[in-house]
């Protein structure tokens, strides 16, 4: 007998009443008890972002995996502003985590225009991706996927740094970025909402 995984989450989600929904609920992966629908939004992207970097000029060779050196990103963010980068790259599932300390004076008035000092700024971000993707050969620096997130606004910095071409999802979107969605979904298994991600070196 074959059964489809919709088929499996509409029982769970449609059947399941009282006791025995909570008891499901505490089983899945997510701990949700209700479905997030895939809702594009037809927001305003970024004004970091333009047409020639977005998904959809992202070259074919990306989509069938078959070669190395397509990375997609994103943060796992946590208590207090603190937050880990992720990096996955699509071929292999090799996944690189990438540190941000909060910055010094961290916590204080942050002055207009001034970096944002929870770590996880542009700058910040860009830094750390340099430092981890620089370390691999030439042919596994190709392409990034990011979502619209401010902290990738100097990714035209970081393609010059690393060579890296960085495309962007459409707004809400996250599917688009599915292995590293669902690699952050795994981590949660670790570093559970709430958790102050600045202990992890």
């Amino acid at each position: 007998m074959r059964i489809s995984h919709e088929a499996i989450y509409q029982a769970l989600y449609v059947q399941g009443r009282g006791a025995l929904r909570r008891e499901l609920t505490a089983c899945l992966r997510t701990g949700r008890a209700l479905r997030v629908p895939r809702a594009r939004s037809r927001g305003r992207g970024k004004k970091f972002v333009c047409p020639e970097i977005m998904i959809s000029e992202r070259p074919a060779e990306v989509e069938d995996r078959a070669v190395p050196g397509h990375w997609e990103g994103d943060l796992i963010l946590g208590l207090g502003s603190s937050a880990i980068g992720t990096l996955v790259e699509r071929t292999t599932r090799f996944t690189i985590l990438l540190h941000l300390p909060r910055m010094e004076r961290h916590g204080e008035r942050r002055t207009k225009n001034g970096p944002a000092l929870a770590g996880h700024g542009a700058e910040a971000v860009r830094d750390a991706i340099a430092s981890s993707i620089t370390t691999l050969p030439e042919q596994l620096r190709r392409s990034l996927t990011w979502d619209q997130g401010a902290e990738m606004a100097q990714h035209a910095e970081l393609r010059i740094d690393t060579g890296l071409v960085v495309y962007f999802c459409d707004p809400q979107s996250p599917w688009q970025r599915g292995t590293n969605e669902n690699t952050n979904g795994l981590l949660r298994q670790y570093f559970p909402k709430g958790t102050d991600l600045t202990k992890n070196t």
